[in-house]
């Protein structure tokens, strides 16, 4: 079944590929809920609400900064663990919570917990896999979570529609045991040191050296005097504010500004997700021979028009309406299975395996940066009616149109084409 869906053999790697489908699950459940929970559980207004998101976004944001040093030094497994632990526990402790000062606390604790997660998940990926092969690998796993974010999505779907406070305690309750769970499986998975291929370029020794001398700062300070790593950085701070319009614009724009039934919420978020669970292996295989920086600009072109078609359904009538935000959906859709893959193999493949836990966790402060601006951004824009949300997002896909060929001149990797070489 894998192979037909041109995903890559998992052979030694199940384990690892199990925990991360348990985890996506109960991510799923949660993820259409994450602004809704709290209007629904709470006395906290909306703009509080995407406030304390933001907030805790940027408290999370030293976290990447460290991780990405432990995951140097200690390994990617042990960081995944921990993130997993910390996960469940501030799941667990939204069941408590009621004010302002509560969903702060909170929020705060899984964004910690989310930060370690994506800061050490791209290394422990690039350890188990090789150069050649990456897009496949980061393809499939993007397409594994989204399959379990559609089961999730149906589910939660049906909290939505439930609408009472127990149905969204019990979704919550759901996702912290799925990372209790993911955690027991990922015990069992073996630790990766190093990657196939990734020995250390010899011009790189001192850097090494110093970089371990010196801990965190100094691998920190390498990350910040590399220029043409930085138009990756602000490339993918695009494309994840795209993304987190999923999770946070949609669902409130659906069921908040346009009255839609709250199916309808679910029904966005499984499309997206069953569309990259299905559609990502063959998305990958098309993109073979093409530029990488030139299947960026394509999905930015793609985000920029589902967000068109998503003001455009705002002014359908309720019936059409509905159609008409699935249409949107699905047209985004089409942006995520193109960048995805492609801008984390560049983040990847271009810098040091011996730096890698460093750089990835520079390019993950890229998701951290948009977790910030996101929630408050499209909090206070939906506050001020159904356009203000898609006119700002399209302006930001647009702009990555433009930047993507500044990314191929930058870093030779983002020029080069995809082979998807899986040995």
């Amino acid at each position: 079944m894998l192979s037909r869906l041109d995903f890559p053999p998992v052979g030694d790697h199940r384990r690892f590929v199990v925990a991360i489908g348990v985890d996506a699950i109960g991510s799923g459940v949660f993820m259409p809920i994450t602004v809704l929970y709290f209007l629904r559980t709470t006395d906290v207004p909306l703009e509080q609400v995407g406030l304390a998101l933001s907030v805790a976004a940027a408290v999370a944001l030293p976290v990447v900064l460290l991780v990405g040093h432990l995951v140097d030094r200690f390994g990617a497994k042990r960081i995944l663990l921990a993130a997993n632990a910390i996960q469940a526990v501030g799941y667990l402790a939204y069941l408590t919570v009621d004010g302002y000062l509560g969903v702060q606390l909170v929020t705060t604790l899984v964004a910690t917990g989310q930060a370690a997660f994506w800061a050490s998940y791209s290394p422990m990926v690039a350890a188990i896999t090789r150069p050649g092969e990456r897009e496949l690998w980061y393809g499939f796993l993007g397409a594994l979570r989204n399959v379990g974010f559609a089961i999730g999505g149906l589910v939660a779907g049906v909290a939505i529609s439930v609408g009472t406070p127990a149905a969204f305690r019990a979704m919550v309750a759901a996702d912290a045991a799925s990372y209790l769970l993911a955690l027991v499986l990922l015990l069992a998975v073996p630790a990766h040191d190093r990657g196939p291929g990734g020995a250390q370029p010899a011009g790189d020794a001192d850097a090494h050296a110093a970089g371990e001398r010196s801990g965190a700062l100094a691998g920190l300070s390498i990350v910040l005097r590399d220029k043409p790593f930085h138009a990756l950085i602000v490339a993918n701070t695009g494309y994840a504010l795209a993304c987190l319009a999923l999770n946070y614009a949609m669902p409130v724009y659906a069921v908040e500004i346009l009255d839609l039934p709250g199916w309808v919420t679910g029904a966005i978020f499984t499309l997206n997700t069953v569309m990259v669970g299905f559609g990502q292996g063959l998305a990958v295989r098309s993109m073979t021979g093409h530029r990488r920086h030139r299947v960026v600009a394509a999905g930015n072109l793609a985000f920029a028009a589902g967000f068109v078609l998503m003001a455009a359904a705002g002014m359908l009538p309720v019936a059409v309406a509905v159609t008409g935000v699935l249409v949107a959906a699905a047209v985004y859709t089409v942006g995520e299975l193109l960048g995805g893959p492609v801008l984390t193999t560049v983040a990847v493949d271009s810098r040091p395996e011996h730096l890698r836990g460093r750089y990835l966790a520079a390019y993950q402060l890229s998701w951290n940066v948009a977790s910030i601006i996101g929630p408050v951004g499209f909090s206070w824009l939906l506050a001020r009616g159904p356009l203000p949300v898609w006119v700002a997002l399209t302006v930001v896909a647009l702009a990555g149109v433009a930047l993507a060929p500044v990314l191929g001149r930058a870093l030779p990797v983002a020029a080069a084409r995809v082979t998807n070489d899986a040995g």
